[in-house]
Order: C-alpha cells, then sequence, then structure tokens
C-alpha cells in the first residue's frame, strides 16, 4: 500500500467516524458517545476505530472543532456578499445565520453552547481558535461601525471588566474602547442567550407564535446603539 493510499484510507476512516459521531450526537447526546457504539455500527472491532480516535474525549474534540468551523464558516459566508462598508447588514446576516445553524442542527449547538459534557475539558490548544471565530467576526464589523459612527457615550464599565477588555483587545488585535466592547459582548451575549432559549425549548412552546420575528427584533434592539 502507497503513502497516499494510506493517507487515503486513514482520511476515509476519520471522515466516516465523525460522521457517525455526529448522528451519535443527535440521538444519544454528547455524554451518550461511545467509539465502541461506533465500532459496532461500522462492522469493525473496537480497536480498529481507537487507532484513529483514541478516546471518547478525543472524538468529542474532532466534533467540537468541526462544529465550530462549520458554523464559522457559515456566518462569514452569510456576510461576505455584503458591502464591508454595511456592517449593521453584515451583523445582521450574521446572527440570523448562527440561529438558523443552531435551529438546523441544535445537537451540534448544544454541543457547542449547552451545558458542559461530564468529565471532558476541551484541550485550548485546539478548540480556542475555531472557537473564537464568530467572536473575532462580530467584533471587527462592530469596529467598522466604529470607524463610520462612534459609538455613543456609555456609563464606565466596572474596573474589572476594563481589565478583562484589555485582554480581549490584545486576543483580538483591536483598539475598540470600552463602550464599543460593551456593545460587541453585549450583542454576542443577546444572540447566544436568544438562540439558545428556543433551541433548548426555554421559551414554552406556545409563548411565541414566530420566534424567528422575535429574534429578529432581539437583535435589532441590540444592534440600536451602532446606528445606521
Amino acid at each position: 500500500m502507497t503513502g497516499g493510499t494510506r493517507a487515503a484510507n486513514r482520511a476515509a476512516m476519520e471522515s466516516e467516524i465523525r460522521r457517525l459521531g455526529r448522528e451519535h450526537l443527535r440521538t444519544h447526546g454528547a455524554a451518550g458517545l461511545s467509539l465502541r457504539a461506533i465500532a459496532r455500527e461500522m462492522g469493525v472491532v473496537s480497536s480498529a476505530v481507537y487507532r484513529y480516535v483514541p478516546s471518547r474525549d478525543d472524538l468529542l474534540t474532532l466534533l467540537l472543532v468541526e462544529a465550530y468551523s462549520d458554523l464559522a464558516d457559515t456566518v462569514d459566508a452569510a456576510i461576505a456578499p455584503i458591502d464591508e462598508a454595511r456592517p449593521r447588514d453584515r451583523l445582521r446576516a450574521a446572527t440570523r445565520a448562527l440561529r438558523r445553524w443552531a435551529v438546523d442542527d441544535p445537537a451540534r449547538w448544544a454541543l457547542l453552547y449547552g451545558s458542559p459534557v461530564p468529565g471532558y475539558s476541551a484541550p485550548a490548544e485546539q478548540t480556542v481558535e475555531p472557537g473564537t471565530r464568530v467572536v473575532g467576526t462580530l467584533i471587527t464589523e462592530v469596529a467598522r461601525a466604529h470607524t463610520a459612527r462612534e459609538s455613543p457615550a456609555v456609563e464606565p464599565v466596572p474596573r474589572s471588566v476594563a481589565r478583562d477588555f484589555d485582554a480581549i483587545r490584545t486576543e483580538f488585535d483591536s483598539d475598540l474602547p470600552d463602550g464599543a466592547l460593551l456593545i460587541a459582548t453585549t450583542l454576542w451575549a443577546t444572540t447566544i442567550g436568544a438562540i439558545s432559549l428556543e433551541v433548548f425549548g426555554q421559551y414554552g412552546s406556545d409563548t411565541f407564535e414566530d420566534p424567528e420575528a422575535l429574534f429578529v427584533a432581539q437583535i435589532e434592539r441590540a444592534l440600536a446603539p451602532i446606528g445606521g
């Protein structure tokens, strides 16, 4: 077997393990993932799967990175056709793409933003970069809006929050003032919170007839300080 064939076989095996991992995530939840169950479904011995994915935690990490990347790619595709001179419209498109992705795949949304999986700790060196791509996109668009039109004055943030904002500016190579970062983090919290309330059924089944319209209104409220 040539090196190229081995690499192709490995890629195919890992792809099938991830595919079945996503299916099991939807049917059993993250805590119910089992490499032995995946091996049975593939018709191979467990050791054959362990050669590619050594443990359940490694599978969870693969699925996390894949989901974060897929979500970020979806957001990037949604805003790409919109002119950079229209950051508010790009933010609208980004948040709606986030919601659509979550509604279409609630199990993967739960993996990213639901309750922590018992006994699992995501390795930062593998998950932080893909996991912060969407946040970075929102900060970039808020920065464009701030450059075009100064953000309105806001009450000073607590000193502890200001220190955290300094760290965020360093991480994302941003020079946004505290007020603009407060707008960005409020938009992020509103987006994630509103989506999760809907996806996890926390509103109740009969509370809102049109949850998408509610979400759009909530985002408009969060975007109000940006103007445009």
